[in-house]
């Protein structure tokens, strides 16, 4: 039993150390840069696998030199409410699991149907995977983006849920936006604002037009995908619409 015990107590030791850990490394970031995130440094190991050289754009601008337009179309696309909610969207999280649930079980019917032969066109699309529906916000992106594996799993959910609500009560909004604009990704090896303003448009973060900035926000669930399709019309239509919203996107 004690073996047992000790083997608990030092789990839960390690566990409050981590934690620990955690809550140093956001503190820092009221006032010093992120150098890299997990999600940069397992990006950067994945191309050199794969190609044998990295090609990376990077360059941290501060918050006043990222447009405003920039900063309003990704809220209004990624997370119209990060301005007022703690972190966590419970209503869109909400959303996100009916939407999930309703596809997995509209996917299950139409593979019954096609293992039935009752509809062969049917079963064709039975075999695809539904799509799933996240839900995150802003705050929980950038706590997955800077110490999680993309590894889908209840426990690494559950950290990704204490780090959104530690970069909430340790930073205010302005720094977690100013963090997230200036190291999510925008391309293959194309981080941050700046690298991206300059990679697809030719200029400046801060001279982005309404259209860009709506762009370069919608890109951002699938940002490698675009690269390669900029003339997608879901591109060029989504964009249309998140440039009509930015007025009622509410900046921090």
């Amino acid at each position: 039993m004690k073996p047992l015990v000790r083997w608990f107590a030092l789990v839960a030791l390690a566990l409050l150390t981590l934690q620990l850990f955690f809550v140093a490394r956001i503190a820092a970031m009221a006032v010093i840069d992120p150098q890299s995130t997990a999600f940069e440094r397992s990006e950067a190991w994945r191309v050199l696998n794969v190609k044998g050289s990295l090609h990376w754009r990077q360059e941290w601008v501060s918050y006043p030199q990222i447009s405003n337009t920039l900063k309003r179309a990704v809220i209004a696309s990624e997370d119209d409410g990060f301005s007022n909610h703690d972190g966590v969207d419970w209503d869109a999280l909400e959303k996100a699991w009916q939407k999930n649930a309703k596809a997995e079980a509209q996917a299950a019917k139409a593979q019954s149907a096609k293992k039935s032969g009752a509809n062969a066109g049917k079963g064709k699309a039975a075999g695809r995977t539904p799509k799933v529906v996240g839900g995150s916000t802003i705050t929980q992106q950038l706590a997955k983006n800077l110490f999680l594996s993309g590894e889908r799993t209840l426990l690494r959910k559950g950290q990704e849920f204490v780090l959104t609500l530690l970069l909430e009560a340790l930073l205010d909004k302005e720094r977690i936006l100013e963090i997230y604009l200036n190291s999510v990704e925008w391309g293959e090896g194309v981080f941050g604002a700046e690298a991206a303003a300059q990679h697809y448009f030719r200029k400046p973060a801060a001279k982005l037009s309404t259209y860009e900035a709506a762009r370069l926000a919608v890109m951002l669930p699938r940002p490698k995908y675009f690269e390669k399709q900029p003339n997608s019309s879901y591109l060029n239509g989504r964009a249309g619409v998140i440039a009509e919203r930015l007025g009622s996107a509410e900046l921090p």
